[in-house]
């Protein structure tokens, strides 16, 4: 299938370029900033989505212009068959750039299979090379695992690799450099990430955000002047040049939010589209699909939820005084697509 030449804009003339697609709600890591509850409930696994389901929804959102797809979670790893998913997308004649985000414990053994398959780009998250602190964070002992993973991953040839990596103030603050130092070692690229007040982290506030500021004032202090890298475009993180040429990113989603130029669309594994991270409301594609809805219904679908776009609740929670979590246990109890491993990042 070819690109399609419309494109889509929202109210704010954002055009939809990229979607990320959960594969599953599971996570094998309880990351508290994520997950900090002791016990969760999973989506029922007869409403995830079959590989034809989502293909079938990739048709439908590369004709409305979508060129960039990021299979996410939960963990999307743990997903049976993934290398035959990623097979298809790459095949898929209107998919551009092909991406991957994972916690790394399941890379080692699918680094090399996921590059034959065609995956372009694999973005790691690890928030910590202290194993002791990794451990406490994520509250699994497999920090050893991840390291192997992205080392695998380095060695499989992608076009690019990535770390993400939550900075929290008087946590992890004090690993920026051993996180470059790190980056540099295995060939990846470092993305500090200002933690965020979304989906279940349900214990966020304002005084543990390790800005994007402090961020870079910790790299002058250490390595010297640090440059802006181009325009930051669509992308989530603005990227920053060393002054040997190593390139870093920060993704400021909380004291410097770029809601202006999003142009990302989210499907849950179950089908729900969100049209941003904050959002309330979302629209039920999975129950259209199983209710054989022709693609000219799911493209009008897709077309006018788009068209009818004003999400940027980051910048509207920006001015907020009272600002806090944005859920708590209840409301996530309440609604499971609220939360950040149903929905994706």
């Amino acid at each position: 299938m070819e690109q399609s030449s419309e494109v889509l804009v929202d109210q704010l003339e954002r055009p939809l370029g990229s979607l990320r697609i959960s594969v599953i709600d599971r996570c094998d890591l309880r990351c508290n900033y994520c997950m900090p509850e002791e016990e969760y409930t999973w989506l029922p696994q007869r409403d995830i989505l079959s590989f034809d389901e989502i293909m079938r929804l990739v048709d439908v959102f590369a004709e409305l212009g979508v060129s960039k797809v990021r299979l996410t979670g939960g963990e999307p790893l743990l997903r049976g068959n993934l290398v035959e998913l990623v097979e298809r997308l790459a095949e898929h004649g209107g998919i551009e750039d092909l991406s991957l985000t994972t916690n790394g414990t399941q890379l080692e053994r699918l680094a090399e299979p996921l590059r034959q398959a065609g995956l372009q780009r694999v973005t790691v998250s690890l928030d910590s090379l202290e194993t002791e602190r990794f451990t406490r964070l994520t509250r699994r002992d497999v920090m050893d695992k991840v390291l192997a993973g992205i080392r695998a991953a380095g060695a499989a040839g992608f076009d690019e690799l990535k770390i993400n990596s939550v900075m929290m103030r008087g946590f992890n603050d004090d690993e920026i450099v051993p996180l470059v130092e790190f980056g540099r070692e295995v060939g990846a690229e470092i993305r500090f990430i200002e933690y965020m007040d979304v989906g279940g982290a349900t214990q966020w506030n304002m005084e543990e955000v390790f800005s994007k500021a402090d961020i870079l004032e910790c790299l002058q202090a250490h390595y010297g002047t640090v440059q802006p890298a181009g325009a930051q475009g669509t992308a989530p993180a603005q990227r920053f040049v060393l002054p040997d040429g190593t390139r870093i990113g920060v993704i400021s989603s909380v004291t410097e939010p770029f809601c202006s130029a999003c142009d990302r669309a989210r499907l849950t594994a179950d089908g729900f589209l969100y049209l941003c991270l904050y959002a309330n409301e979302s629209t039920n594609l999975g129950q259209l699909l199983r209710q054989e809805a022709s693609g000219q219904t799911l493209r009008h679908t897709i077309r006018t939820v788009w068209q009818a776009r004003t999400d940027r609740s980051a910048e509207e929670r920006l001015g907020d005084p009272y600002r806090g979590a944005l859920y708590q246990v209840e409301e996530l109890k309440n609604d499971l697509h609220r939360e950040m491993h149903t929905r994706g990042g």
